[in-house]
């Protein structure tokens, strides 16, 4: 595999932020109960164990809400479905009530807020806090689970919101 020889710099914090952009995320929105309850968007949601099973989560530690989460039996996680830009940008608005109208929630066990027509959510209990650097890594059990049998994620990719291009078979080989 060959590299672009313009490719190459140092390892700062404004060089990650750059490279990353070029992973694809799934989108999700993590809430939390409270008073006011909160909830952000996030992009860095990953499966760490299946047994048990346990998911992960980063927050940075100067976020409003972080007070919140740092302190949370439960959390809601939510992958949004490809549709759900606007709500992605709400929650990832500072200085909103992001629970607001049109934002369509109900409150679940736990007193977690969860969120409407999202692709799938998981409510967790919060296993374990670590703090590396800047963010805090939030792991935690789903305890309970729900997705829908259609639609494709919400993508965050360069900065962008995306969403997956329609599954297309290729054609079939011709028996020789």
């Amino acid at each position: 595999m060959t590299q672009p020889a313009d490719s190459s710099s140092p390892a700062d914090a404004d060089a990650l932020r750059t490279l990353l952009r070029h992973q694809a995320s799934t989108v999700t929105v993590v809430t939390a109960p409270g008073a006011p309850a909160v909830g952000f968007t996030a992009t860095s949601f990953t499966s760490v164990s299946l047994e048990p099973p346990i998911v992960s989560f980063c927050l940075n530690l100067g976020s409003s809400s972080w007070p919140t989460v740092s302190r949370s039996r439960y959390v809601g996680v939510h992958l949004l479905a490809r549709q759900q830009q606007e709500l992605a940008r709400t929650f990832a608005t500072s200085g909103i009530d992001r629970f607001a109208a049109p934002t369509r929630w109900r409150t679940g066990p736990e007193q977690v807020p969860l969120l409407e027509d999202t692709l799938a959510f998981l409510l967790c209990r919060v296993v374990d806090r670590v703090t590396v650097g800047d963010h805090a890594i939030v792991l935690a059990e789903p305890e309970l689970l729900r997705h829908a049998d259609v639609g494709s994620p919400l993508l965050y990719h360069r900065g962008r919101y995306a969403g997956l291009a329609e599954h297309v078979e290729p054609p079939a080989r011709r028996a020789a």
